[in-house]
């Protein structure tokens, strides 16, 4: 976790912010004084009146857009709803992955829905799941020692709560140091969750210009 009131700012213009969250810092406030710091507040200090636009669990580290006018963060969000903002992550996933010929995108196609018993936890439910969608590609294999691990590139088509988590333990393959959908085995096996937001591409909501940003993992 970063030291209280650092914030990382890869781009900032008159429009929006694109800044490089850490992972254990909360996007918004939570319930009760410890739960105050987060990106949004140390953002409005810097940037007085920066808005909201998505946020990242707080475990998950890596790139978040904010908007610095309400007009821009409707036509932002508007943006996401309709799938018009492209987002990559990176993960460190238990176990080997195995890649589909040519290398290409393959596909987590599971419906999740909320585990109202266990919230905030979320399950893959045929019935009650909303339709999700995860493409996912290799980008290295670690099997010169044990446990065996996979590196992956992720792209998520739809904008489920945990989708990347829920979706990488539900094939087999949960996200190192994941407190809540991995075992005690694979928690113990990073001392974060190992899920980076890598890759933000969008229309610019002033110019209509594409721009895209960037991240790299620290793991």
């Amino acid at each position: 976790m970063s030291a209280p009131g650092t914030l990382r700012c890869l781009h900032a213009d008159e429009d929006l912010l694109v800044l490089d969250k850490p992972s254990g810092l909360l996007c918004v406030p939570g319930r009760g004084e410890d739960k105050q710091d987060c990106l949004s507040a140390r953002a409005q200090r810097q940037w007085p009146g920066a808005l909201v636009v998505h946020r990242l669990d707080q475990a998950t580290s890596g790139l978040v857009l904010m908007a610095r006018s309400p007009d821009v963060q409707r036509k932002l969000s508007e943006a996401f709803a309709q799938r018009q903002v492209h987002k990559r992550y990176q993960a460190i996933v238990a176990g080997i992955l195995q890649a589909p010929a040519g290398g290409t995108w393959a596909q987590i196609d599971l419906p999740i829905a909320a585990d109202w018993e266990r919230r905030p936890l979320r399950i893959i439910d045929a019935e009650r799941g909303k339709p999700s969608l995860t493409e996912w590609r290799i980008l290295e294999t670690q099997t010169q020692a044990t446990p065996y691990t996979t590196r992956v590139e992720l792209q998520p088509v739809t904008g489920r709560t945990h989708q990347l988590r829920v979706h990488l333990a539900a094939v087999g393959h949960p996200i190192l140091g994941d407190m809540l959908y991995a075992d005690t085995a694979v928690q113990g096996l990073a001392p974060r969750l190992l899920l980076h937001a890598t890759r933000l591409v969008f229309d610019h909501p002033r110019s209509g210009n594409p721009v895209q940003f960037a991240s790299l993992p620290d793991f």
